[in-house]
């Protein structure tokens, strides 16, 4: 077994954390099949035209982006030390794709340069240690909560994405959002290989054997190649036709060395959208990309330090100022490179569950990243049902936190419902955020305990009345 140099180990603090290389080598293996799937969707999310009918184009999209995730992932492995992988996030993603299809004289640089502003204004409230200190106002039990409702979220991640939930149809008659299988069914050999995958990574993890959650992966996607080979799946929608026994994210199939694009990078108009927009409209949007990457940040690294163990008795993560500035540098990098603002992936808890706890494990993510950028093999050979396995028990793991929250004191109870529910239900980490900081001040306040309540913990919950709040506004203001 290989071992590690002893000025890496103190560095990198492996036998301090009860970690060793082999562990680590194994977790960012995990971390980067969990979340490798992005340079394959976010050129599909960024793919549609501008108003002027410019498009960034999906090869493109895919080598920056599997690039900004590799230099900004080893950035929080090699100088954080956290176990923590960054790529483009998603609900930013998201909504970049949707305003700028929902905003006539819009361009993609003009939307980027407004995330950059963004990151730009994180990193300078990082800087001043605003950030830092809301962290550390925020209450033990809404930190538990925080990770409890990303373990709900992770695991709902996988069971959608591997077709064993899915979302239904929003038509008349329609009671529930979301169902078993489809009308109720699991069929397609995709969601096979999730239940054979599901049980395999169970069993393992029980009997305790060594690389359970990365065996899992393995074993998942060998079956799911097989079964690719044998019965010809293809995906689940192809831009035109939906196949609901396809693969929901990717086809397993071997591409090609490919050289990466990567022209997109600077292609960035820092101040456009208020030049379209108007500076009213523009800082509306700005303020809602802020807020949801502040706290979709802060949120998940909690999370994922809690199930790391690298949470002190105080509440305090190592390094916290170190890996809160990297995130910050991703929102600019990811703005200024056309990919959408980089963050902190939850998926980072698959290489936690498989034992990592340094910034070694992130440090082999960022490289295979690197490496995606010509060799697409390690990515399109790993479907979405291989991996989703994986989420639903770290999720499981980070769910049994639950118990901590002290459930007597509705004053702390009950934000903490809110936040650990409405992650998974909204899709989101800030949403939840929002939810349990609003009515753990309300709550408070009622109870006649407003001392209790950090000075930071009012601005927050104020701002996020506002997010909240951001429709009714531009309607008020006559931009909606």
């Amino acid at each position: 077994m290989a071992t590690l140099p002893a000025a890496l180990d103190r560095y990198f603090k492996v036998t301090e954390r009860g970690s060793s290389l082999s562990r680590e080598i194994r977790g960012g293996l995990a971390t980067f099949f969990a979340m490798s799937y992005i340079v394959v969707l976010n050129p599909l999310i960024l793919g549609g035209a501008d108003s002027t009918g410019e498009i960034l184009g999906r090869d493109r999209v895919a080598a920056v982006t599997a690039l900004v995730a590799g230099i900004l992932t080893i950035a929080m492995g090699a100088w954080a030390k956290h176990p923590f992988a960054l790529a483009t996030g998603l609900g930013v993603n998201a909504f970049v794709a949707v305003t700028v299809a929902s905003h006539p004289g819009l361009t993609w640089p003009d939307m980027m340069g407004l995330i950059m502003i963004s990151g730009i204004t994180m990193l300078v409230l990082v800087l001043t240690g605003f950030r830092t200190a809301v962290f550390k106002a925020v209450p033990e039990g809404l930190k538990t909560a925080i990770v409890v409702g990303i373990g709900l979220f992770i695991a709902l991640i996988g069971l959608v994405n591997a077709g064993f939930v899915r979302r239904i149809p929003d038509v008349a008659g329609t009671t529930v959002p979301v169902g078993l299988g489809f009308d109720g069914k699991l069929i397609g050999w995709p969601t096979l290989v999730f239940v054979v995958g599901l049980i395999l990574t169970i069993a393992l993890v029980i009997r305790k054997v060594k690389g359970a959650i990365l065996i899992g992966v393995i074993g998942s996607t060998i079956l799911a190649n097989v079964l690719e080979l044998v019965f010809k799946i293809g995906p689940s929608f192809d831009g035109k036709t939906s196949n609901p026994m396809g693969w929901s994210l990717v086809v397993p199939t071997l591409e090609q060395f490919k050289l990466p694009d990567l022209s997109l990078i600077g292609q960035v108009n820092l101040f456009g959208s208020f030049v379209h927009l108007g500076g009213v409209a523009a800082t509306l949007l700005a303020f809602s990309i802020l807020l949801s990457i502040f706290f979709d940040a802060m949120g998940t690294m909690v999370g994922l330090a809690s199930e790391a163990g690298s949470i002190d008795e105080k509440g305090n993560i190592p390094n916290v100022d170190r890996v809160l500035f990297v995130d910050a540098i991703g929102a600019i990098a990811g703005g200024g490179a056309s990919v959408s603002s980089n963050q902190i992936y939850v998926e980072s808890g698959a290489g936690i569950g498989e034992g990592a706890r340094t910034g070694i494990a992130s440090v082999v993510t960022g490289v295979l990243f690197l490496v995606a950028m010509f060799f697409t093999p390690l990515i399109s050979l790993v479907p979405f049902e291989a991996v989703a396995p994986a989420l639903v028990v770290v999720g499981f793991m980070m769910v049994s936190q639950v118990g901590k929250i002290d459930w007597s004191d509705w004053g702390v109870a009950i934000p903490a419902f809110l936040t650990f529910t409405r992650m998974p239900f909204t899709y989101s980490i800030a949403n939840g955020l929002g939810a349990g900081f609003i009515a753990y001040v309300v709550i408070r306040t009622v109870q006649g305990r407003a001392k209790e309540i950090h000075p930071l913990l009012w601005v927050v919950a104020a701002a996020f009345v506002v997010f909240f709040g951001i429709g009714p506004i531009q309607q008020l203001l006559g931009l909606g």
